[in-house]
């Protein structure tokens, strides 16, 4: 069986992305509002036990993108596991998955604008916020509308300023925690034990913040959509999966975990601005200025990286007939135009919900997100374990899943095992039922779509 025979997905996209972009674009659009704006929200919600939550979500984050790597080596495609689902399960499932997924970037869309434009407004108060966000829009629609390489060397070197300061953040924080900063003691881990213990608000403050976390971790499988546009896709996905997945592990986990170490969970602080908070500790100055500089520019990367996500998958859709036709029109930069325009359109919706609704938008798209990315991996195990026997058929494989199929279907077995957890939790449980009727919705208009294209 050739490659072919599996990839029944036309790409007529440019291929100027290289190793360090795909590398990057992974970490750029996951290093965004998930770690910097709903960290403390996620500590706020599960005290010092959100460190398990982190640990969960990442463990089962590495499987999958372990099975994602595996599919993604052996078949680069820009519709990447909406593809996977349509040949691994059916052309329902590669429906319902991708427009999911796409409907789950737009909201992070909107999430990222309203961020970075609240902090520029703060910045610029006679500014308006909404055009501040506007102007934000238009920039990142001219970047991505240019050749993807120069996007790709546009997000490499955005999503490099953030990665260093993470880095040096970690380094900071590690030393705070041991003593070994002038002026400073091993804080021990009082901060654990006192204020309610590890676990303040029981089990239920585990589930509530794994919608969170969820969100936190979206973004990685970025890596597997951009590598269609590499130049060596097998080589190209194959280290940027491995690389991406324990650098983020380290940074999500390693940030968090200083946190929680050096202050207490129940702080005004730490709900607010946790980064600030750790590093003005180690009496550094001008620290909330500058880290107000870091998180615009962790947003904007992010936005700039989910824009390019929403885009390909638009166009990977419709190219194979589960969407409008007029979205896999390319510009001569070979980049889609009018897939990218929607993106922006759509950018421009979030722009006027800043308007209407200023203060509590970041929160409402921050808790509808989570429970669609749960959907997604389990989509994406679910192929994996259909998949696999015929891509053995065609060759050796670049990146293979650990232990298959155990692995695979332990990662579906907790991913079963959050959602009867987050059925515990209030907020948690709106969320899995809001998640799981759009996806009946979806389902049904997939149904709909392959009924017409096999009369036509």
């Amino acid at each position: 069986m050739s490659t072919a025979s599996l990839s029944t997905e036309t790409n007529n996209l440019g291929h100027g992305l290289k190793v360090r972009h795909l590398t990057m674009m992974g970490l750029g659009s996951a290093i965004g509002a998930g770690l910097f704006l709903g960290t403390g929200a996620g500590i706020s919600t599960a005290g010092p036990g959100i460190l398990i939550s982190y640990c969960i979500a990442g463990f089962i984050v590495i499987l999958v993108m372990r099975m994602l790597g595996e599919m993604g080596a052996a078949i680069p495609a820009s519709g990447s596991f909406s593809h996977y689902a349509r040949i691994g399960i059916g052309p329902v499932a590669g429906f319902v998955m991708g427009w999911l997924y796409w409907s789950l970037r737009v909201m992070v869309i909107g999430a990222e604008i309203t961020g970075a434009s609240a902090i520029l407004h703060s910045w610029l108060p006679d500014v308006p916020q909404w055009v501040i966000a506007a102007v934000i829009v238009v920039f990142f629609a001219a970047v991505n509308l240019s050749s993807v390489g120069n996007f790709g060397e546009f997000e490499f070197w955005f999503a490099l300023i953030k990665v260093a300061v993470i880095v040096a953040f970690l380094i900071l924080g590690a030393g705070l925690v041991l003593g070994l900063l002038p002026g400073t003691d091993p804080v021990g881990l009082v901060n654990l034990t006192e204020h309610g213990g590890f676990l303040p608000n029981g089990i239920g403050g585990i589930a509530a913040g794994l919608l969170i976390v969820a969100f936190a971790f979206g973004g990685i499988e970025i890596v597997t959509i951009a590598a269609a546009e590499s130049r060596d896709p097998e080589r190209s996905i194959g280290f940027a999966v491995r690389s991406v997945i324990w650098r983020i592990s380290l940074f999500y986990i390693g940030s968090v975990a200083i946190m929680v170490l050096l202050l207490p969970w129940d702080s005004e602080t730490i709900a607010q601005s946790p980064f600030v908070s750790v590093l003005n500790l180690a009496n550094i100055p001008y620290v909330a200025g500058f880290m107000e500089f870091v998180v615009v520019a962790a947003l904007l990367s992010a936005y700039n990286a989910q824009m390019y996500a929403t885009s390909r998958m638009a166009y990977s859709l419709s190219s194979r007939g589960d969407g409008p036709r007029i979205l896999t029109r390319l510009t001569r930069n070979d980049v889609p135009l009018f897939a990218i325009l929607l993106s922006v359109f759509l950018s421009f919706v979030s722009v006027a919900l800043i308007w209407w609704l200023p203060g509590t938008l970041l929160g409402i798209l921050l808790n509808a997100v989570g429970a669609s990315l749960l959907v997604i991996w389990i989509f994406i195990a679910i192929a994996q374990l259909r998949l696999r026997r015929r891509l053995e058929e065609q060759g050796p494989l670049a990146v293979r899943m650990w232990l298959f199929p155990y692995l695979t279907w332990l990662a579906l077995a907790m991913l079963a095992g959050l959602i009867v957890l987050m059925l515990t939790d209030a907020d948690a449980r709106d969320q899995l039922i809001s998640t799981a009727i759009f996806c009946l919705l979806l389902t049904a208009l997939g149904m709909l779509n392959h009924r017409q294209a096999r009369v036509a």
